[in-house]
């Protein structure tokens, strides 16, 4: 499979397009407005502890309080993390109190109206190793499987053991030279060594240490991707980041190359018009179905359509083949819209037991290449596949959109027919409430032109029934559901 990166880089805003075989897959955007905050380190002070829900909130000097559990805070005392096995649990009374400093690190950046949520459990990311302060260990991914190159690797890290902190070794670290782990270990202690200090001098909550911007941490977490090349339209940015990679990732320097195109790097692979396609509600599917993808606060559905798409032989082929089609396009809405939390899918009722395994084992498949933390469920006794998928950043939609001002949020006004009806109903209510010679009504415009010609009946019979005037007059800015009932 051929992938690529495109860097489009500008003053105020960085935007990275993963492009995997000429299809955009993921979209990363940081603005320097709102720098993401995951994988920074702060000194917090605990505002608030609740016993209630096992967690405190905390001031790291941001707008919102954030959230620590119980569970986030970490102590380095035992083998029971690396061996997968739960810490003992505490009561969060026992682990902090109000008014403590405590040193924390940022897992999850704000979500909505959640504030950032923390962890007490510092790691410090290079490209070949991960560094745990405080902890006397060294782990290794589970993802390599080689039991060889596992010991090989554990041994080599395991000398650079010291009270500062241990090591996890990386995935992207197999095959690599002790020279260049070696390197790695020097690098992270140091930077740490940075942190403390800096911890130290500070009087007050607030940052002591920032991650790498979105440029440079692409180039670092996608060490160990298969990538063909590495695209940045900036010239600034692509001799920071050559100079970058030749210092700590030097196999991915050959990659990297100068986009000086008059045409923008996001046109050449109909980048733009991915994205605002990614921003609708409906997806086609190649074969003329479609699904549908309802984002929630709660939850994310999807709902699977055939749509236009008839099959060539019965309806249960149809069916499946639809479903089997959008097993691919979920996957990847998901990654590009980067959907996270609970997600409902609800594909188009199959009869077949077999035809559903297929279904299902299509969609592992297609999510195999997520790099976001997935946990699928089988088809429930609905017919619904119940998914998790880890949610670390807002996902596009609540990036690049807001609140509709009219409708807030609903996607749905009321009818003018119903504005009509409760104008009238408030003519009757303030009426009854208070003495007046006439009423002034101020509507939106199409409001005003039903009230006056398909309720003009219904708008006479009131003027009749309790004998006052009602003027109505037009309020260019209103909006369809709103109204004023003015007493004159």
């Amino acid at each position: 499979m051929s992938a690529e990166l495109l860097l489009n880089v500008t003053p105020s805003e960085t935007r990275v397009a993963l492009i995997e075989n000429g299809v955009l897959q993921e979209l990363h955007i940081e603005r320097q407005a709102k720098l993401g905050l995951v994988g920074n380190i702060y000194v917090g002070k605990v505002s608030r502890v609740l016993p209630g829900m096992q967690a405190a909130f905390v001031d790291i000097g941001l707008d919102k309080a954030a959230f620590l559990h119980a569970s986030d805070i970490v102590q380095h005392d035992s083998l029971t993390e690396l061996e997968g096995k739960p810490p003992v649990s505490k009561d969060i009374r026992v682990l902090v109190r109000e008014g403590q400093y405590l040193l924390v690190q940022v897992v999850k950046d704000p979500l909505g109206t959640k504030g950032a949520r923390l962890t007490t459990d510092i790691t410090l990311p290079s490209r070949y190793l991960v560094f745990m302060p405080g902890s006397p260990h060294v782990g290794v991914s589970q993802r390599l499987e080689s039991d060889s190159e596992r010991q090989r690797l554990k041994d080599i890290v395991s000398q650079y053991l010291d009270d500062s902190g241990g090591f996890i070794v990386r995935t992207a670290a197999e095959g690599a030279k002790e020279e260049e782990l070696a390197q790695d270990a020097k690098f992270l202690k140091k930077l740490w060594a940075k942190v403390v200090k800096r911890k130290q001098k500070t009087r007050k909550e607030g940052v002591v240490y920032e991650d790498l911007t979105l440029a440079y941490r692409i180039l670092r977490d996608f060490v160990g991707t298969e990538l063909e090349r590495v695209r940045i339209d900036s010239k600034l940015t692509y001799q920071q980041l050559t100079a970058f990679c030749e210092e700590f990732i030097p196999h991915l320097s050959p990659l990297l190359e100068y986009y000086p195109g008059e045409r923008p790097i996001f046109d050449m692979f109909d980048v733009e018009n991915e994205i605002q396609r990614a921003l609708e509600r409906k997806v086609p599917l190649k074969s003329g179905g479609y699904l549908i993808i309802d984002q929630t606060e709660a939850m994310t559905t999807i709902d699977v359509n055939t749509g236009a798409f008839v099959g060539h032989r019965n309806l249960e082929e149809t069916i499946f083949n639809t479903n089997t089609e959008a097993t691919q396009a979920i996957a990847r809405q998901l990654r590009l819209r980067n959907l996270g939390g609970i997600i409902i899918i609800d594909f188009i009722d199959m009869q077949s037991s077999e035809h559903k395994k297929r279904v299902f084992h299509s969609l592992e498949l297609a999510l195999a290449r997520d790099r976001a933390k997935t946990n699928i469920h089988g088809f429930s006794a609905l017919g619904l596949v119940e998914m998790t998928r880890k949610r670390t950043r807002e996902s596009l939609e609540h990036i690049l959109c807001s609140e509709c001002p009219v409708c807030e949020g609903r996607g749905s006004l009321k009818t003018v027919e119903t504005v009509c009806f409760e104008v009238l109903r408030e003519i009757v209510r303030v009426n009854r409430a208070y003495a007046a010679d006439k009423f002034v009504v101020y509507v939106s415009p199409a409001v005003k032109d039903a009230l006056t010609n398909d309720e003009f009946h219904s708008l006479a019979e009131l003027q009749v029934f309790i004998g006052k005037q009602i003027s109505i007059h037009t309020e260019p800015l209103y909006t369809q559901e709103q109204f004023d009932v003015v007493m004159m």
